[in-house]
């Protein structure tokens, strides 16, 4: 079959030819019609099987033949790395580069104003990360309400890398009515339950499932120690027969630490994995790809998202610990059924990770033992307690723990030298050292004290001469006085306060109990200032023989004979608690009634006349 029977237009098979592309592969003689046809397309294929052929044309295909008016975004291929998403877009330019169709691709790591540029302008089919997609979506500069055909690539590959929220995410903001395109190289149950809710009716198209590798990989694996993969790994790339490698490692300071050892030793050789910038990334996959670079070391985030054309050799480093991304990594050679070949280095503690890919690949690995470095350790490391533990792990954390080191020892250099103390005396005492510390201490805030005030304060702002003459006050104080009668200027003290009971004022009974006794009864001033109060022990001195004079104690409820003497108060309207049940310290004063002719409102008959009368009335 040739993609002229798969329905194509004379456009994208004109593109196709100048590719290179004469026959189909599998899986898009497979997907294309039905996805032409209108109908979601659930597509299992390995990687590296031409899957985004499979669904970029129909999409170019269907978009072309209708037009939208504003150039809305009407397709959304969703994808788990920024790599992936380039070559997507690159291909989408490459097969519709003779229609008037525009595309973008949008992705973190990098600043979003160029992105944002072209979506202003319109963009018909758009490539993004999830990330990324959310954010711009956030932000108002992504309007999915018009979308028509709707690609999640790799789904597989965004469950095991945490997408799968953002998916579902991504998956609200679509609308209800639309052609769903749906890969993925694995079908675990997370990823069929997103089936499931996705796709109606779907056709099903399965190509070389995931436990069948690629035949025309030549694969094989090489034991050997830790220590010793370095040295294996340049002989193989001086002395083989290797146009150019792709190193997979377990973790990113391995592939920092692999392309820094190869680089040593001749090799060119450049390190991508997530710490690097996107810039970085960029240049270094330019670079190899251009041939400028002949061994690219990476971590798996690129097992899926580089497509490579005539990668000769792939080397895992480090075996996975899922048997799937065995299958991904050596996937990126044999690329459109062309040779290849995938090397796996085994240290002991790996040992397990290899019965695991042999059994989901349904045969053995063949076993290279003719090299000069084969396995002599033949005991996993352990840690302090005797527990297992991966030593790339353990180097990888060992190394972050010593750039923190040197970080904290870069600041400490860098900050100013503390002023070196004096050396102590002969024979000072830890006590003489302390005040001399402490002196020394007084001393510099003096001097600070006096640098701050040898600073100049600016001149006040001149006030008005209204505002000079009484000091500024609140505005509720000021509203206040303006309602109250003036009172006449008083010469004897500023916290004087005239005599409520002076004059015609007009109180009740709550003002005079809050009123202050030395106001209340001003004709006692003076007698009090007269009197002397005895010494306490005077007055019980004085006490004593009256009660033994056989006076009689008064009963109680009798009136006594005698009027009780008044007790003097003491200064400041407070009388003196002599014992329990005489009052509160602190309390407030005794209500002390009148005897005069003048009359408080409480001992009136009755309380309908809230005042008092003075004699002259």
């Amino acid at each position: 079959m040739t993609f002229q029977e798969l329905g194509l237009d004379k456009p994208i098979l004109r593109a196709l030819a100048e590719l290179g592309y004469e026959k189909p592969s599998p899986i898009q003689e497979k997907a294309i019609p039905p996805a032409l046809a209108g109908r979601d397309v659930l597509g299992c294929a390995q990687t590296g099987t031409g899957k985004t052929c499979a669904f970029a044309a129909p999409i170019l295909q269907e978009l072309s033949r209708r037009s939208a008016p504003g150039r809305p975004i009407r397709s959304l291929i969703l994808t788990p790395t920024r790599e992936l998403a380039l070559q997507i877009q690159e291909s989408f330019e490459d097969y519709g580069k003779y229609l008037s169709l525009r595309s973008a691709v949008i992705f973190g790591g990098v600043g979003q104003q160029p992105q944002v540029d072209k979506l202003k302008k319109g963009v018909d089919i758009l490539v993004a990360t999830p990330g990324r997609l959310l954010d711009l979506q956030g932000q108002g500069f992504v309007d999915l309400s018009r979308l028509e055909i709707f690609v999640l690539d790799e789904a597989d590959r965004m469950l095991d890398m945490g997408f799968i929220h953002d998916v579902r995410r991504v998956l609200r903001l679509l609308p209800a009515k639309k052609q769903t395109l749906f890969f993925s190289a694995t079908m675990p149950p997370e990823v069929m339950d997103l089936v499931n809710g996705l796709l109606h009716d779907p056709a099903k198209v399965a190509v070389d499932p995931i436990s069948s590798p690629v035949e025309v990989i030549d694969q094989s694996v090489y034991f050997v120690d830790k220590g010793n993969k370095t040295k294996l790994l340049s002989r193989l790339l001086l002395e083989g027969d290797v146009k150019n490698a792709l190193v997979f490692t377990r973790t990113k300071h391995g592939a920092n630490k692999v392309a820094g050892d190869l680089q040593k030793a001749g090799i060119t050789a450049a390190a991508i994995h997530g710490n690097k910038s996107q810039t970085a990334r960029q240049q270094a996959l330019a670079d190899f790809k251009a041939g400028r670079v002949k061994c690219l070391v990476a971590t798996d985030i690129a097992a899926r998202g580089l497509d490579i054309e005539e990668l000769s050799h792939v080397f895992n480093y480090n075996l996975p610990e899922v048997p799937e991304t065995y299958v991904h990594r050596i996937g990126r050679t044999g690329r459109a059924g062309r040779g290849g070949t995938a090397v796996s280095f085994c240290d002991f503690g790996e040992q397990e990770y290899l019965r695991g890919i042999e059994k989901l690949i349904g045969r053995k690995v063949p076993v290279v033992e003719d090299h000069p470095w084969p396995m002599q350790v033949f005991e996993a490391p352990r840690d302090a307690k005797g527990r297992p533990v991966n030593a790339d792990d353990a180097e990888a954390r060992q190394a972050a723990r010593e750039r923190r080191r040197e970080r904290a020892a870069a600041e400490k250099r860098a900050a100013p030298a503390a002023p070196a103390e004096e050396p102590p005396a002969p024979g000072e005492t830890p006590a003489k050292k302390r005040r001399r510390r402490k002196k020394s201490a007084a001393g510099e805030g003096a001097e600070q004290a006096a640098a701050v005030q040898a600073v100049p304060e600016p001149p006040a702002p001149e006030r008005p001469e209204e505002l000079r003459k009484k000091p500024r006050r609140g505005v509720r104080q000021h509203h206040l006085e303006d309602t109250l009668p003036a009172q006449p200027a008083q010469a004897s003290s500023d916290f004087y306060r005239p005599d409520p009971l002076a004059g015609d004022v007009i109180m009740d009974a709550t003002a005079r109990l809050l009123a202050s006794r030395r106001r209340l009864l001003p004709e006692r001033e003076g007698r009090r200032k007269q009197e002397k109060p005895p010494a306490r022990g005077q007055e019980k001195r004085e006490k004593k023989p009256a009660a033994q004079g056989g006076e009689q104690k008064q009963k109680k409820g009798t009136p006594s004979a005698a009027p009780r003497k008044e007790e003097k108060p003491q200064p400041g309207g407070k009388k003196r608690n002599r014992g329990r049940g005489h009052g509160r310290r602190g309390g407030p004063p005794e209500v002390v009634l009148r005897t005069g002719n003048q009359k408080d409102s409480t001992e009136q008959p009755s309380l309908m006349k809230p005042y008092y009368m003075t004699p002259d009335d």
